[in-house]
């Protein structure tokens, strides 16, 4: 990222959090621009750009109302929206053509020996991004506000993996998923690292729609051990593949969004930015 645009970042993620933490007093685009040092039109644009829609449509998909609303609807209504809207395209939302393929039991213990792992880092409407590949799909993405601390992390994963910073065409594709239009999205393969109990809730995580929330009670009731809802959000804690596998919209039951390894902020705007595109699909223009 420029300098500009990591300023442009910076004030959006304070606006969201300001606006998080506000959303019961409602704040008008006056206030919210003043705590980011903008005056109302620039800061009305710069977040229009951003998000496709105005700060104060976006703080209603803040709101406990939007979320609960959500979780009643048991998504049904924002997955018939964006599909009968276009959004989908050619019938794939971009949770749907994402298939997982646990690595073998050896891979899984010895630390990735043998693998070829590429990496490279990226930008992505949420900060700079860390994506690593195998020979058989993406098996891990982070965000990379330390590019170092980032690929420390990467190392701690596959300790004996071979690797080559390069871009891939998995890497490409996977990427695409940070576009504006998903209305022809490639596959995208998972080669990920992980119990058969953490690959089964992370499959559920993908049946999740764009712009829907489940609760941690919802993912154990479709991996069907409905009393497992802790070691359910420990396997959500340990997703690999950040927003690929969408651990960002399990919330709590109360239709607080909760906490998010990458961050609440983060996490905040994930579900209000997905909720923009799908709610909204033809501001994306």
């Amino acid at each position: 990222m420029s300098t500009q645009e990591i300023i442009n970042y910076e004030r959006i993620a304070e606006a969201i959090k300001y606006i998080q933490l506000n959303f019961k007093n409602q704040p008008d685009l006056d206030e919210v621009a003043e705590k980011v040092n903008l005056s109302p039109f620039h800061f009305q644009r710069l977040f229009t750009d951003w998000a496709g829609i105005s700060p104060k449509k976006f703080l209603q998909y803040l709101s406990l109302d939007y979320a609960k609303g959500i979780l009643k609807e048991k998504q049904s209504t924002l997955f018939d929206t964006a599909f009968e809207t276009g959004l989908s395209g050619t019938g794939r939302l971009h949770d749907l053509f994402i298939n997982i393929e646990g690595m073998t039991p050896a891979e899984f213990k010895n630390g990735g020996k043998a693998l070829e792992i590429n990496y490279s880092f990226a930008e992505s409407p949420f900060g700079n991004i860390i994506v690593a590949s195998t020979a058989k799909g993406i098996c891990h993405l982070a965000f990379a506000d330390d590019r170092e601390a980032a690929f420390d992390d990467l190392l701690l994963q596959f300790p004996n993996a071979t690797y080559r910073q390069m871009v891939d065409m998995a890497q490409q594709n996977a990427l695409f998923v940070f576009k504006k239009d998903w209305s022809e999205l490639p596959s995208i393969k998972l080669h990920l690292k992980g119990t058969g109990f953490q690959l089964k809730v992370w499959e559920a995580l993908l049946k999740i729609p764009m712009g829907g929330l489940n609760t941690y009670s919802d993912i154990s009731q479709t991996i069907q051990m409905p009393t497992a809802s802790r070691a359910v959000g420990s396997a959500i804690g340990a997703n690999p593949v950040a927003f690929l596998i969408p651990c960002h919209r399990v919330i709590r039951s109360t239709g607080e969004f909760g906490q998010y390894h990458w961050g609440a902020t983060r996490k905040t705007a994930m579900i209000g930015w997905e909720a923009a595109k799908v709610q909204e699909p033809f501001t994306m223009q």
